[in-house]
């Protein structure tokens, strides 16, 4: 875990014959890291996800941040802009006890920081547990009303960092219901039901199996970024909402979380330019996230607003990776 970003730069994880491999997709130096546009493993904030135009109204104003998501004609805000929470260094304090070591975090984000209201206080917590789970917890204050929506950014490839696409790994997910996007990636309205499409993850499926079908909203995201939403009675402290599998290793992942939904994101922007840590590159497909987060909304007063935080109130989340083989 590195201070710069609150970052998670490695996971150390055992197949099923005992064989431990890095399964998170990371860089080699910090300068790396400085230079990097694809976030591996960093806390995002203020806003996970995408403001369309780095534009969004609070309480009758209209504030506009930096854009910084390249390849979309007009740009949006992505992650909480060029400057967002992945680049900045986080002061940190080890975290021990009841059976989980790691790393507690924390960022005052100053009024007006990339354009957001309101002095904002995080606290991140990252711990690795002795049953296996790697555990996110998040804690924010602000002084005035601002949005919020905080997630990790950490890329996972079961197999091993270095060992190629994700593709044949699988995927199950709680969730009848996606969130469809447009050609520069804005969610819009209504949520889809994912039957009979390739969003359909209810049980398993490969990752690759349909990221080739000329559906629109694969053609969208050149294969998965799109969010999830999380069926309602799932007991998601108990059972987890996410389930990945990968045969070859038998490295299973399972994601517990409080959030209402999840964006899935197969990889499909990496090109081959980085060089990861295990020395090689990581091209389209080389890892998946699992951002678990609040549900994408447009800042447009027609639609909900972004997800807000008020002064007095306490943001608080949770998310759990449990790792496994089968």
């Amino acid at each position: 875990m590195l201070t710069y970003g609150a970052t998670i730069q490695s996971v150390l994880v055992p197949d099923a014959r005992g064989e431990v491999a890095d399964v998170s997709l990371g860089q080699r130096t910090l300068a790396e890291y400085e230079a990097l546009t694809t976030f591996f493993g960093a806390t995002i904030g203020r806003y996970a996800n995408r403001i369309a135009k780095g534009r969004f109204t609070l309480d009758g104003r209209t504030y506009q941040v930096p854009v910084n998501d390249p390849g979309t004609d007009p740009q949006n805000a992505l992650h909480g802009g060029p400057e967002g929470f992945g680049t900045r260094v986080w002061d940190a304090e080890v975290l021990e006890g009841d059976g989980e070591a790691g790393v507690r975090s924390t960022l005052v984000s100053p009024d007006g920081d990339q354009g957001f209201p309101g002095e904002l206080t995080v606290v991140v917590e990252q711990a690795v547990t002795t049953d296996s789970q790697l555990v996110i917890r998040y804690r924010a204050t602000t002084t005035a009303p601002t949005v919020l929506n905080l997630t990790n950014h950490v890329y996972l490839n079961l197999a091993g960092e270095s060992s190629g696409d994700v593709h044949d790994q699988e995927r199950q997910i709680a969730a009848s219901r996606f969130t469809p996007i447009d050609a520069v990636s804005i969610p819009f309205g209504p949520q889809r039901d994912v039957a009979g499409t390739p969003f359909d993850f209810r049980e398993p499926h490969r990752i690759g199996e349909r990221i080739t079908t000329p559906d629109e909203q694969v053609l969208n995201a050149l294969g998965y970024d799109h969010n999830w939403v999380f069926d309602d009675g799932v007991d998601r402290e108990r059972t987890p909402v996410v389930v990945a599998h990968d045969p070859h290793s038998g490295r299973v992942v399972e994601t517990f979380t409080d959030q209402p939904g999840v964006q899935f994101y197969s990889g499909n922007f990496l090109t081959g330019s980085l060089v990861g840590q295990g020395g090689r590159t990581y091209r389209q497909g080389a890892g998946f996230t699992l951002e678990t987060q609040a549900l994408p909304r447009l800042p447009q007063p027609a639609r909900p607003p972004l997800d807000r935080l008020r002064p007095g109130e306490e943001f608080t989340s949770w998310t759990r990776f449990r790792f496994s083989t089968r």
